[in-house]
């Protein structure tokens, strides 16, 4: 399994729900990194996609407590479920928010992370891969800048058990 995720220098992912600055080259990046594939989401992450509606050509599997029926969406209350249905895709990706992260994140082997080089406030984190014990930086896949923020689209790779 893998994730994708956009973090700010200090490895903070958003604020009350949502990305206080996103780039246009990382949504870009983002749609077509996870085009095709199962996408593992929370509900409040969900509720900011456009409109509250799941992403158009994926497979959108929503990890939530309130097992509800969400239109367009797979409802899983537990990452064992969300890990068992991507036993049977080509290729899940965990795109977050927060809780989903930390609970997704020991079933991963990639992730894909940006790093976008401003500070603004948040509330939610996610770990910092450069200070993780098992995950190594293996590719910088592109870089650039835009509207005056410098960003790198990382590859992180989970190290093998020895």
């Amino acid at each position: 399994m893998e994730l994708i995720v956009a973090v700010y220098d200090d490895w903070g992912i958003g604020k009350d729900g949502t990305q206080p600055i996103a780039l246009s080259a990382d949504r870009k990046f983002f749609r077509e990194t996870t085009k095709g594939a199962v996408v593992v989401v929370g509900r409040r992450t969900a509720e900011d996609f456009p409109n509250g509606q799941p992403l158009p050509n994926r497979v959108n599997v929503m990890l939530t407590r309130n097992k509800a029926d969400r239109p367009g969406f797979t409802v899983v209350s537990s990452p064992e479920e969300a890990f068992s249905l991507s036993q049977t895709a080509q290729r899940t990706m965990v795109i977050g928010g927060g809780s989903i992260y930390r609970q997704m994140l020991p079933l991963c082997h990639t992730a894909y992370v940006t790093k976008v080089h401003t500070k603004p406030k948040s509330d939610t984190f996610f770990p910092n891969l450069d200070q993780a014990e098992d995950w190594f930086l293996a590719e910088t896949l592109q870089s650039g800048e835009e509207n005056g923020i410098r960003y790198e689209m990382c590859l992180y790779k989970r190290k093998e058990a020895v």
